[in-house]
């Protein structure tokens, strides 16, 4: 017999079948076959319709119970509707299978093309949906191309070779960052009159240039940023001071956040009264916790000052480890780098075994071999998931240029933000 291709299908017959006696399948595809014939005209007689492969195989599962049959026909077809529905139905006029009464009664005749539409309509919005996010409107495409050529516009300043974008020496105003990452930003998002310090120290380049030009100086929203501004007020000549919103970094903002914070940018004259009312308030409360009965004195650790306030008194004495004078070097070198450096230990001096984006840190340390570095310095955030995985891998120091007020953290393990390190290595020295 012919069989019709599962390709080819477009309706399926099915029906049920009764009868009265123990019937099997040659005895019911039989009664088909030999009681429709001639019923329909010869077009649709079933053999012939099998032979040319328009009807498929036909199906015929029955069971008896008790002397009884019962059971299911389907037959497949490529035909139309309308000869489909009269195969359907001539297999109604079947009464008798064998020596047995029989009925025949069709349940439904399926449209196997619907149930494929079906499956076509979910599978397109599915692939629609992986195209919408891997492939990028036009619009989408030309920032990017803008994008990778800006960031490979970045160039070298002066014998120091400070990161620049390319319109400094031909702009009349400038905008002064922290580090390369932060001009890195600034060129993503189209602001080419850029120039990065490349650390806390201010090199001699950047004082002669902004000496001819309109400096405007773009700093992290932090303690680190106030203090770096403090030192930059005191060499160069500023003319306006701009901030990242509290607690962010230059790097790490969007057009939108770049530009609000550059058009709030204020004079010279007004951060530095701002400094004044922060001395101001900072005096009032050094008098305040002199008339407590306990006194604050620093912790190396960096955790707090002491009890819960952070304030000081004069009597305070500050006693720094070798080993974080030693940590506070490297930490200002890691400046504007955005890299986070795993150091050995050897004494009181460390010796760098690898760097990587801190992107990538948690990966890198997972993978560490435990007690083969002391020390982590990061040129980010530090946060509790950091100190749990550092303290596992035996790292006695993890340094950063930000950190939560309260972290969690061994006894022995000294978490620190690098400007307050900076600090009271600085304090320590002028005291000496």
């Amino acid at each position: 017999m012919g069989k019709i291709g599962i390709a080819a299908t477009k309706y399926v017959i099915k029906a049920k079948l009764t009868a009265t006696g123990v019937v099997e399948k040659p005895d019911i595809i039989g009664a088909i076959f030999g009681q429709t014939e001639g019923l329909l005209g010869e077009e649709l007689e079933l053999r012939e319709l099998q032979k040319s492969g328009r009807i498929g195989r036909i199906e015929v599962e029955v069971t008896s119970t008790e002397g009884k049959s019962e059971g299911t026909i389907e037959i497949p077809t490529s035909l139309n509707k309308e000869d489909t529905a009269l195969i359907a139905a001539a297999l109604e006029t079947i009464e008798r299978i064998g020596p047995c009464d029989a009925k025949v009664e069709v349940l439904s005749v399926d449209d196997v093309r619907s149930t494929k539409r079906d499956y076509v309509i979910e599978r397109a919005k599915s692939i629609l949906g992986v195209m919408t996010k891997e492939t990028p409107e036009s619009q989408e495409l030309t920032e990017m191309v803008k994008e990778k050529v800006r960031v490979g516009e970045i160039s070298e300043y002066g014998v120091d070779k400070l990161p620049a974008g390319p319109d400094l020496e031909s702009s009349e105003e400038i905008i002064l960052v922290e580090g390369r990452a932060d001009v890195v930003n600034l060129l993503k998002h189209n602001i080419t009159n850029v120039i990065g310090l490349g650390g806390t120290s201010i090199p001699h380049s950047i004082k002669e240039l902004c000496s001819q030009k309109t400096v405007t100086v773009f700093l992290d929203g932090d303690r680190g940023g106030d203090l770096i501004l403090k030192e930059l007020l005191q060499i160069i000549d500023v003319d306006f001071v701009a901030h990242a919103p509290p607690g962010r970094e230059v790097e790490e903002l969007t057009s939108k956040e770049i530009l609000k914070a550059l058009r709030t940018k204020i004079t010279k004259e007004d951060a530095v009264k701002a400094f004044e009312q922060q001395k101001i308030a900072y005096e009032q409360s050094q008098s305040r916790t002199q008339q407590l009965p306990a006194r604050r004195v620093y912790r190396t650790s960096g955790e707090t000052y002491g009890g819960r306030s952070h304030a000081t008194t004069k009597s305070a004495r500050i006693e720094v480890k070798p080993e974080l004078e030693e940590l506070s070097k490297i930490s200002t070198g890691l400046i504007g780098t955005g890299q986070a450096a795993l150091l050995a230990q050897s004494g009181t001096t460390f010796k760098e075994v690898g760097r990587v984006p801190k992107s990538d840190i948690s990966s890198v340390l997972k993978n560490l071999q435990e007690g083969k570095a002391q020390a982590l310095i990061v040129d980010g955030e530090i946060d509790q998931s950091l100190v749990n995985v550092t303290t596992a891998k035996g790292i006695t120091y993890v340094i950063g240029s930000k950190k939560p007020r309260f972290l969690k953290r061994k006894p022995g393990i000294y978490v620190l933000d690098s400007t307050f390190l900076r600090k009271i290595v600085s304090e320590q020295g002028r005291s000496k």
